[in-house]
């Protein structure tokens, strides 16, 4: 009997393709997040933590987790019912931009951590609660964007702090695509809440200007003014939100200056940093410039132009589910661009861009509305 029960965990262990489970527990909520279903992939594997369910009301969108491989009993209808039945430790989260917030209050008494899509929040008012829900709840709650697991986006860093380019005094970015598709269930529920000003918060704004505040705040800190433009080069495609957006950040020695973009022929997540010369008159204090994209990072310094070496990232670096895990282990704050106090801010100026898009004026920015940066 008891070689039996052996045999038979053993099995078990087996069909997952690991000989223990994870300790910890991952579910998730929503999949009306085209993300989720690049995620749900690796999420099903369970190699950082146990995949214990994911909760979806909509019936063509339960359908499409089958197709990935979620079986009938780790699907559910009712979120809340899935925290309940399953206690999981963290979850990720594939809804609507405003419903970011929701989801917030009703894990975090649980003490369930939260990974979010980009951007954090739909409005301000919203980041702000969550970032007070996490400390008093003391809970993760961190926010997912690509080029946050890109070693480029790091390599390049670390060339601007080591004073590589001169002092850094000027960013130029550019974030976007050909807007997002609305063909195939994947994609139709996504493209729906994504165009509506209210489920995502904004347009191309939001959805790609998230990443370029990101980076601001990430090598310069709170501009501050905030001055932003909007267009709507297609209103028979996106009525009700804007496809491009341009953003300038000001700062007292510093400037910055992006676009976000649902019109672009081919994706981009491009960041040009630029350096200020020191005046010493020596070869090597000349400026530089930074060029990142996923694939490498350009150096140049006057007709001198190199490719930077980039360092691989650890498992816990590049993933965000392993890097979670690696937080919790050790009672520690999720860190760098994807935790909660610098996209709170970034919210903060996504809100201040709407603001100025409306009034056509320099928006200054508060340092009491400020995050806890």
């Amino acid at each position: 009997m008891l070689r039996s029960l052996l045999l038979l965990s053993f099995s078990c262990l087996c069909v997952t393709g690991q000989t223990t489970a994870p300790p910890f527990k991952i579910a998730v909520v929503g999949l009306g997040h085209s993300h989720a279903w690049g995620r749900l992939r690796a999420i099903l594997q369970g190699k950082s933590a146990q995949f214990v369910g994911v909760a979806e009301p909509n019936a063509d969108l339960q359908a499409e987790a089958k197709k990935a491989g979620v079986t009938d009993d780790l699907l559910f209808s009712d979120y809340r019912k899935m925290l309940e039945q399953t206690k999981p430790d963290i979850v990720w989260a594939f809804v609507e931009n405003n419903r970011h917030l929701e989801i917030a209050k009703v894990c975090a008494p649980r003490h369930i951590n939260l990974i979010f899509e980009k951007p954090l929040a739909s409005t301000y008012a919203d980041a702000k609660q969550m970032q007070s829900l996490a400390a008093k709840h003391n809970i993760r709650i961190m926010t997912n964007y690509q080029m946050a697991w890109w070693p480029t986006n790091y390599a390049a860093k670390a060339a601007a702090d080591h004073g590589e380019i001169g002092t850094v005094y000027r960013l130029r970015g550019i974030v976007g695509h050909g807007g997002p598709g609305s063909n195939g269930v994947r994609n139709k529920y996504f493209f729906d809440w994504l165009t509506d000003p209210e489920k995502n918060g904004a347009g191309a704004l939001m959805d790609f200007g998230c990443y370029n505040a990101l980076w601001s705040v990430w090598y310069l800190g709170m501009p501050t003014s905030v001055y932003a433009t909007a267009q709507h080069l297609r209103p028979e495609r996106f009525p009700k939100v804007e496809d491009s957006a341009t953003l300038v950040f000001t700062y007292p020695h510093a400037s910055a200056m992006f676009e976000a973009s649902w019109d672009l022929p081919r994706g981009f997540q491009d960041l040009e940093v630029f350096g200020l010369s020191s005046d010493s008159g020596k070869p090597e204090d000349a400026p530089g410039s930074l060029y990142m994209t996923q694939a490498g990072v350009e150096w140049r310094k006057g007709k001198e132009t190199k490719q930077l070496a980039v360092t691989p990232l650890t498992e816990e670096e590049s993933d965000p589910v392993a890097y979670m895990v690696s937080r919790i282990k050790v009672d520690k704050p999720i860190e760098g661009l994807t935790a909660i106090d610098i996209n709170v801010d970034v919210i903060h100026l996504i809100d201040l861009a709407k603001e100025s898009i409306k009034t056509g004026r320099v928006v200054p920015v508060s340092e009491r509305m400020h995050g806890t940066n």
